[in-house]
């Protein structure tokens, strides 16, 4: 009996983990924040607003991005074009996007909810700066893989300063305006795109939200550079990781149903936002890795490209 209740309690830690991670489909209505962490799941952490985007994408050049041939610059002032994936497994999308929609409102939201009330918001930003800290090693080797040594200095550069004075990186004085060290939002699916591999198809996991092959190979790898997943025993590291969940989300409240609310079609407004967040990531990656390979980090030019903010 002790061993069934304590599998039925880890599904429900790891449940609320996992929902409760960043999706770069719920960008929409964010600024940026982690994804910093590598969880990539449903409805939390993510970046900023979707730019956009060029006539001609450079994310892989592959053939899930379709541009809208109707559309005509020389009518078109804004100049914003319709980026899509093909979607071929939509049914199953779309049921996997209810279970994680229910699991949000009925488990996710409900928890940090309590939790926003009785933890006053600067201990919660306290606890979002201490887990991205702990991100250092995935934003630091995908910068690497891209080429992008000067990210990679920051990186190092912001870990240091936010462990040693920012006590364990509860605090972030490297983005302080003296120093504007500011955090790479960069991970090994983005690195994948630098190199020129295509998302492919659009997957909808269960827990783990918006994806696709690319990203869903690298998450194990980002996964792997994440250190409270080696905290033991094993559900302890849940645990830790459904804690960060539930304190991010408590910053977030309303967002998710907010885009909810304003879309006609949540599951296609989140299909969109997801594509057309990735690929800005990656064209911004992309511009940075051919900069710095072409120029040198100590290219006077280089300070045009800032990390997102």
């Amino acid at each position: 009996m002790k061993t069934y209740l304590s599998l039925i309690i880890s599904f429900i830690i790891l449940s609320a983990g996992c929902v409760c991670a960043p999706c770069p489909a719920s960008v929409l209505m964010q600024t940026p924040a982690d994804v910093s962490s590598p969880q990539a799941v449903l409805m939390t952490d993510a970046g900023d607003t979707p730019a956009q985007s060029s006539k001609q994408p450079d994310d892989a050049g592959a053939d899930e991005y379709r541009d809208d041939e109707n559309l005509d610059d020389d009518d078109d002032p804004f100049g914003e074009e319709r980026v899509t994936i093909a979607d071929p497994i939509e049914p199953f999308n779309r049921a996997m996007y209810h279970f994680n929609d229910k699991m949000y409102f009925w488990m996710l939201k409900p928890v940090a909810q309590g939790y926003k009330e009785v933890v006053p918001e600067p201990a919660r930003v306290s606890v979002k700066n201490f887990f991205s800290n702990l991100g250092f090693p995935a934003r630091f080797v995908s910068c690497l893989l891209q080429a992008d040594f000067s990210g990679a200095a920051t990186e190092v550069g912001r870990f240091t300063i936010n462990t040693v004075w920012g006590i364990g990186g509860l605090l972030d004085p490297s983005a302080n305006k003296e120093l504007d060290l500011q955090k790479q939002n960069t991970d090994l699916g983005q690195t994948l795109g630098v190199y020129g591999v295509g998302h492919g198809f659009y997957i909808v996991w269960p827990f783990f939200g918006p994806s696709s092959p690319r990203d869903s190979i690298t998450m194990a790898g980002d996964y792997f550079l994440y250190p409270p997943w080696y905290v033991q025993p094993w559900y302890a590291s849940t645990g830790v990781t459904a804690y960060e969940a539930v304190n991010s989300t408590s910053l977030r409240i309303g967002e998710y149903e907010s885009l909810k609310g304003a879309a006609i079609d949540p599951y296609v407004s989140m299909r969109d936002a997801y594509i057309q967040y990735r690929m800005k990531d990656v064209k911004a990656r992309k511009a940075r890795s051919v900069l710095f390979k072409n120029s040198g980090a100590n290219n006077p030019a280089a300070d045009t490209f800032q990390p997102e903010k």
